[in-house]
């Protein structure tokens, strides 16, 4: 297992897109152990996605545990979000973007059902509401290219956006 550098905002390997995952294989096995030893090696992390970690061709994989002892793993290979209901409107934050300085509120869904594989590649479909279904929105959001700076209005992702270049320098 090794640690994996998380992907800072701007960089533009934040756009790229999962590659869809058809076996899972040893090379997906080790992607996903190290995967969980950056999470569990980076502080007040409760996910992460390939995406966010430079890797040359990220799969599209997600660990998340955001439990208090770090002991309740999950991971979501090929996660699509099938069913969604209601709606909160929560402040997150995110490795990739200045976790320590960047939060705002997001508009997501309350409840979501995902299809995905397991880290055994067994089709599995998984429900969840509240602060996991946050997660599972924003990690898949990852997967796909995307940050939640990017579910925000333009005036606001603008300030977001003038406050990073502040902290780079």
């Amino acid at each position: 297992m090794a640690k994996v550098r998380i992907l800072s905002y701007p960089d533009i390997k934040l756009k790229r897109v999962g590659k869809k995952v058809n076996v899972v294989d040893d090379e997906i096995k080790k992607i996903i152990a190290d995967m969980f030893e950056t999470h569990y090696a980076t502080e007040n992390c409760a996910a992460l996605a390939a995406t966010q970690l430079d890797f040359v061709d990220p799969p599209a994989i997600t660990v998340i545990d955001f439990s208090e002892e770090k002991n309740k793993p999950l991971c979501f290979i090929n996660p699509e979000i099938i069913h969604s209901e209601g709606e909160q409107t929560e402040y997150e934050g995110c490795m990739s973007v200045y976790p320590d300085h960047i939060h705002e509120k997001v508009k997501r869904a309350e409840r979501v059902t995902v299809k995905a594989l397991n880290e055994k590649g067994e089709a599995i479909e998984f429900v969840a509401e509240g602060y996991m279904a946050k997660c599972l929105q924003h990690e898949i959001d990852h997967l796909n290219g995307l940050t939640y700076l990017d579910r925000l209005s333009p005036l606001k992702r603008e300030r977001i956006v003038e406050k990073i270049r502040r902290l780079r320098k």
